[in-house]
C-alpha cells in the first residue's frame, strides 16, 4: 500500500518541530560559547596569578640578596637564619598541577631548547641571582602569552609562501614561533646562498676529511666540549649533537679554507643545529652567516673586521648614550671586552634563549646591523643600572652577566627598532670605512715589530748564566 500523502496539520507539525530544534540548537551553541569563554579567561587569569606568584618569589629572592649583601661575612645567628633560607630558595620544586586537573606551567629547568632556565654561575654569591633571573622570566612569558604570543602565531599562521617584504621583516623583527622557525630560517639560509650551493656538496665535504685531516681538526676537537656547556644537548653523553657538530664544523674547514676554523664558529654552528636539527642545514647556516652575512676577514687571524666593527659600535654608543660613555670612561672601562663576543657569535653566549632566538630571526633577513642594533638596545635596557655602579671593577663584574639579567624580549625589541632610530645603513658604511683605514697601518706596525722582534731574537745566541745549569747537565752530573 502506498504511504498516505502527509496533510498540513503534519507539515505545520514538522516546521514547529524544526523551529524548536534550532532553538535548541542556537541555545547549546550559546552556552558552549559562553564555556569557552569563561575557560580561556579563567587560564588567562591562571596564568596572570602565576606570573604574579613569580614576581612575588623573585622579590622576596631579592630581599634576600639585599640581606646578603649588607650583612657580608658576619656570623651570628641571623646570618644562620639567613643562609638556611637562601639554601631553601635555591632548591629546586618543580610547581604540579592543581587539584583540579588545571594544566599550569612551572618553571622547567631546561627551556624549549635545552638551555637550563637557571644560569649555572660558578660564584656562590650569583646563584640566588639566577633563581631571580628565572623567575622573571617566567614572570614576563605567563604575562605575554595572551596578550602578545597568541596574536604574533595567528599572523604567522596566516601567512603564505615566504617573499621579502616589509611585512615579512616586522614579524620577523617581533620573532618567529619555535613551531614555524625551522621552516622560516631555511627560506632564509636559502635566500643567502642560493647562489653557493649545489648538490651534494656537503656530502662531497664531508668526505674529502674522511681522506685527509684538516689541521683545524684537533682544535675543532678541543671546542666540541666547550660549547655550551649549559645545554643538555651538547653535554648528554648520549646525544648525537656533538657528533653533528663535529661533521659541521669539519665541513665548514673544507668549504672555507681561509679561514678553516676559528673559535666561535662552534657556537653559530650549535645555534643553527638546535633551531634546524639536520645537520646539512646547520652547514649551510654557518655559510650564510660568515661568508654572506658577516664582513670579510671577520673570522681571519687578525679579526680585523671584528675589530673596525668594536671602534664603530664606541661611536654608536658615544652618540646615541653619551652619559652612559662617559660613565664608563669616568671609571675607564672599556666595553670591547664584553662586547667582542657578542659580534663574533652573535650573542649566542649573552642572551637567555628565547630572545637571542628572535635576535637570529631577524640578524638572518637584515645582517649585522642588527647585530648593532641589539648591543646599543642591551646597554640602554640596563643603562640606569650600571650608571649606579661607581667602581670599575664592580662595572666589569655586572657586565659579565648583566645580559642575562633581560627578560622582557618586547621592550628589548621595542629599544632596538624604535628607540635607536634613525639609524643608517650610510653612516655604518662610512664608520667602519674610516676605522678601517685607522687600523689597517696598526696592524701593519704591529706586524713590523713583531717582525723585528723575531729577527733580533734569533740573531742572538742564547746565553747561559754562569752558576745556571740546564736540566740535562744537572741530570749528567747525578
Amino acid at each position: 500500500m502506498s504511504k498516505a500523502l502527509e496533510t498540513p496539520d503534519d507539515i505545520e507539525a514538522y516546521r514547529t518541530q524544526n523551529r524548536f530544534l534550532n532553538s535548541e540548537i542556537h541555545q547549546v551553541t550559546k552556552i558552549w560559547r559562553r564555556v569557552a569563554e569563561k575557560e580561556r579567561a579563567l587560564l588567562m587569569k591562571c596564568a596572570y596569578l602565576q606570573a604574579k606568584n613569580c614576581q612575588v618569589e623573585s622579590k622576596y629572592l631579592a630581599g634576600l640578596r639585599r640581606l646578603q649583601e649588607t650583612m657580608g661575612g658576619e656570623a651570628n645567628d641571623c646570618s644562620e637564619l639567613l643562609r638556611q633560607l637562601i639554601q631553601e630558595a635555591l632548591q629546586w620544586e618543580a610547581s604540579e598541577a592543581s587539584a583540579e586537573g588545571m594544566e599550569l606551567s612551572p618553571v622547567s629547568e631546561y627551556d624549549e631548547y635545552g638551555f637550563l632556565t637557571v644560569p649555572n654561575y660558578e660564584m656562590e654569591d650569583l646563584k640566588l641571582l639566577a633563581k631571580i633571573q628565572a623567575l622573571e622570566v617566567h614572570s614576563h612569558h605567563l604575562l605575554a602569552h595572551e596578550a602578545v604570543e597568541r596574536p604574533l602565531r595567528e599572523r604567522w599562521a596566516a601567512l603564505g609562501d615566504l617573499t621579502p617584504s616589509v611585512e615579512l621583516k616586522q614579524l620577523l623583527r617581533a620573532g618567529v614561533p619555535r613551531e614555524h622557525r625551522p621552516r622560516v630560517w631555511r627560506w632564509l639560509v636559502h635566500l643567502r646562498v642560493q647562489h653557493l650551493w649545489s648538490p651534494g656538496r656537503y656530502q662531497e665535504l664531508l668526505s674529502r676529511g674522511q681522506v685527509h685531516e684538516h689541521p683545524a681538526a684537533r682544535q675543532i676537537e678541543l671546542d666540541l666540549n666547550r660549547t655550551f656547556p649549559n645545554n643538555k644537548h651538547f653535554t648528554c653523553p648520549a646525544s648525537s649533537y656533538p657528533d653533528k657538530l663535529r661533521r659541521v664544523l669539519l665541513a665548514f674547514s673544507w668549504q672555507n679554507p681561509t679561514i678553516g676554523y676559528c673559535q666561535g664558529l662552534n657556537r653559530l654552528a650549535a645555534i643553527a643545529l638546535l633551531v634546524l636539527e639536520e645537520e646539512e642545514c646547520a652547514f649551510w647556516c654557518l655559510v650564510a652567516i660568515v661568508e654572506t652575512i658577516m664582513p670579510a676577514d671577520y673570522y681571519s687571524k687578525t679579526l680585523t673586521s671584528s675589530q673596525v666593527d668594536q671602534r664603530v659600535l664606541q661611536d654608536l654608543l658615544s652618540e646615541k648614550l653619551p652619559r652612559l660613555m662617559a660613565h664608563l670612561a669616568q671609571h675607564r672601562v672599556d666595553l670591547s671586552f664584553i662586547t667582542f663576543n657578542w659580534f663574533l657569535v652573535v650573542f649566542a653566549d649573552s642572551l637567555i634563549s628565547n630572545i637571542l632566538l628572535r635576535v637570529w630571526d631577524a640578524f638572518l633577513y637584515e645582517g649585522i646591523k642588527v647585530v648593532f642594533r641589539y648591543a646599543l638596545a642591551i646597554f640602554k635596557y640596563n643603562e640606569e643600572e650600571i650608571l649606579r655602579l661607581h667602581d670599575g671593577l664592580e662595572i666589569y663584574q655586572y657586565l659579565r652577566f648583566f645580559t642575562k639579567t633581560i627578560c622582557n624580549s618586547q621592550k628589548l625589541m621595542n629599544i632596538a627598532f624604535n628607540d635607536m632610530n634613525p639609524f643608517p645603513m650610510k653612516q655604518l658604511r662610512q664608520l667602519r670605512t674610516a676605522h678601517r683605514e685607522r687600523l689597517e697601518p696598526e696592524l701593519r706596525e704591529l706586524e713590523r715589530l713583531k717582525a723585528e722582534y723575531l729577527e733580533t731574537r734569533n740573531s742572538q745566541a742564547p746565553v747561559v748564566p754562569e752558576d745556571c745549569a740546564s736540566e740535562d747537565e744537572v741530570e749528567g752530573e747525578a
